[in-house]
């Protein structure tokens, strides 16, 4: 059975979830969404702006629409890219505390 320490644990899910954040919300990884998803600024009955997301196509890019607009479904396949690169990629492990130094500044950031 393989073991996680839990420093390295704590910094894997931070590192998830800096990952998850940049692929389903971030402005820079948006050009990954476009082709699957079509965003909109919508005023709502209370007068504050809501996102609205549609999903294009259907088949595979349906599909990977439906993935990319679930934060919940993107975190899970982040986790096990981030927990794969951990046992078998160890030299990349700079890489994922940065990930993670930049999930917890994420973290903070929006609690105040």
């Amino acid at each position: 059975m393989l073991a996680i320490e839990w420093l390295d644990f704590f910094i894997l899910i931070l590192a998830t979830f800096r990952l998850t954040h940049l692929i389903v919300f971030d402005d820079i990884t948006s050009f990954i969404r476009k082709p699957f998803l079509t965003s909109t600024i919508q005023e709502n009955a209370s007068g504050q702006l809501e996102e609205i997301i549609e999903i294009k196509g259907s088949g595979l890019r349906h599909f990977i629409g439906s993935l990319l607009s679930c934060y919940w479904c993107v975190g899970f396949w982040c986790s096990l890219i981030t927990v794969f690169i951990y046992y078998f990629f160890p030299a990349v492990f700079p890489i994922i505390v940065v990930f993670a130094v930049a999930g917890a500044a994420a973290f903070i950031e929006s609690k105040t």
